[in-house]
Order: structure tokens, then sequence, then C-alpha cells
């Protein structure tokens, strides 16, 4: 059995950029295979307290790192039109070849109201993605090949132009989804899927989504990419108050894409209560508890996981994940 390549997620929310791209490296040197870094303009609650650009933390976790390196996610699609997206995540391919992947999303009010555009229903938010994609897979279709392309849709418009900075090739393009009929638009249009934990059948039903879309459209077999919220701490006490302190959003058990202050958040969290985390984010005091939820996973077929600890204990927990939990881990 061949190990299971696990990454290290970077929640910019939490962390300082020095100290995510200090903790990102660190991950690498204990085992951890590759970084997955939030783009966030501001953090679900206040007490998360940051929100840096993710472009420039990425670049700092390149140079500190060998892995794997993508955004999970972006949304190209209010706050960064998709033509700069694609810039920066082709710059990024280009400065270091094949290791770098775009993960992209419709978004949330909570990051991209702040441009002051009209926020709208799902529907036209998911459709408003895929167009993004178009647009990007367009523009580094055309840039390779060295052309100049165009787009006139029905969200977004580009003039003439192309990627003056291309890698030889370019970086796969992942939607992030938790549905299935975006799963298998997913598989039509883009390289794969992420998504995030969820009950196992659920995530089961995804990845079975995006293999079929990908037939329908006969594209290569999808990537398929998992970010896991856990809660490790020494007792089941501290995990849980980590959980209910740190990351309530991972609780909440409503839509949230609408929802445009952290401070609105602060105040749903109140409503918070430990079993509404059970089937999303893992919480114990036990690497096997962890080892066996993170495998069941794996057995659905991942390509990869990237791992985010909610505490604030992010050197103990990946100690403790690298010596007990990782090294168990197969596909």
């Amino acid at each position: 059995m061949a190990s299971l390549p696990v990454g290290y997620a970077a929640m910019l929310e939490q962390f300082p950029p020095a100290e995510a791209v200090e903790l990102a490296a660190y991950a690498e040197s204990r085992g951890f295979r590759g970084v997955s870094a939030s783009d966030h303009f501001q953090p679900w609650v206040p007490a998360q307290g940051q929100s840096s650009f993710v472009w420039n933390v990425l670049t700092a976790v390149a140079e500190r790192t060998s892995g794997d390196i993508g955004t999970g996610v972006t949304a190209p699609t209010y706050r960064t039109h998709p033509a700069v997206v694609a810039q920066a995540s082709a710059t990024l391919a280009a400065m270091y070849p094949g290791r770098h992947w775009l993960g992209v999303g419709s978004g949330e009010a909570l990051n991209e109201h702040i441009v002051g555009q009209y926020w709208p229903e799902a529907p036209e938010r998911i459709n408003r993605l895929f167009e993004a994609v178009e647009l990007i897979t367009k523009l580094f279709q055309g840039s390779r090949a060295g052309r100049d392309v165009k787009h006139s849709g029905t969200h977004f418009r580009m003039e003439s132009t192309r990627l003056w900075t291309m890698p030889d090739a370019p970086p796969p393009v992942l939607v992030a989804t938790a549905g299935p009929v975006t799963a298998r638009r997913a598989g039509r249009s883009a390289d794969g899927l992420i998504t995030v934990g969820a009950p196992v059948d659920k995530v089961a039903g995804l990845f079975a989504r995006v293999d079929d879309g990908a037939r329908e459209a006969g594209r290569p077999a999808p990537t398929k990419v998992l970010r896991l919220h856990l809660s490790w701490a020494p007792t089941d006490e501290e995990a849980l108050a980590a959980a209910l302190r740190e990351w309530p959003n991972g609780g909440m058990r409503f839509p949230r894409s609408d929802i445009r202050s952290p401070y609105e958040f602060e105040q749903l969290a109140k409503l918070v209560r430990p079993e509404d985390f059970d089937g999303r984010v893992v919480i114990s005091s036990d690497p096997d508890v962890h080892r066996a939820a993170i495998q069941r996973y794996a057995d659905l077929g991942a390509d990869r996981i990237y791992l985010h600890n909610v505490g604030r204990n992010q050197r103990e927990w990946i100690d403790v994940f690298a010596r007990d939990v990782l090294p168990k881990l197969v596909r």
C-alpha cells in the first residue's frame, strides 16, 4: 500500500502571514506534503484575527517548501476579475514549475461584498464561477499557444490579450463545491474538485458526480482534493473548547454565503453546540480517532488531503500527527 499525500492547510484567517509560512515549512519538515492556503478578505469571526493576501503568502511558502501549493480557495468572481486570478496563478506556476494548482470557488459575501457589488442568489454565483473558469482556461490555453484571446459573456468581459508570463504547463484548475450538481459541472469543465469534510456518504456522492462529469465530457480522470477540519488537543475538553472558540463556523449548520460581517458570525457562534460539529469537524485527543476518520475519506479515492487543526497549538499538533497519524495512512 502506498502512503497517502497529506498536506497542511494554512488558514490565513487565524495566523499572521509570517507565522503561517513558518508553520507550513515546519509541517513539511515533519512529513506533511503540500500546502493549501485559504483566501479571505476577512476572518470568519473576530477571534481568528487575520486575513492576509493569499498570493503573497503562497510565494513565501513556496520559497520555504518543496511540495505542491494551491489556493483553497480563491473566488475569481467579484473582488478579483478572473483574468487577474489567471495572471497571479500563471506567475506562481512559472516560478515554481509543477507545484501550483488553482482552487476556485463561488465565494462568500463575507469576502466579496467589500467591493460593493450586488450579491446574487446561489445559482447566479455558481454560473458566474463557471464562466470565470471558462475565461481562465481560455486565457491559459491561448497564452500557452502564443495568441491573444478575448471573452464576452454574461458576467465578464475581457478585451483581446494574453498572459505574457506562462509556465510550460498551465496549473490545474480545481472547483470547490459541496453540491452534486456543481461537482458534475466541475468534472465537465475543470481538472477536478475540492470539498471539505462532511459525512462520508456525501463526499462519496460528490466524488462520483465529478467522475460522471469528466466521463461525459471526455476529460481525463479528475483530481479529488479534500480539506479536513479537525480539533486535536491533549484532552477532549481542550479540543472542544478550541473548536468552539477558534472555529465555530465549522459547526454552523446553515448556509453562510450571505453573511457579510465577522461580527454577525460572532453572534451566530453563540448558538453553536458541541453536537453541531458531528460529521464536520473531528474533535478528539486521541490521534487514532483522527487517523480512522482521515482513512475513511482516503478510502473514497481522495488524491490529496489537507489537514487543518483549528486550535492555536499548531506545532504540538504537527508533531503528534507526524508521529502517530501520517505514517499509518494508506491509499
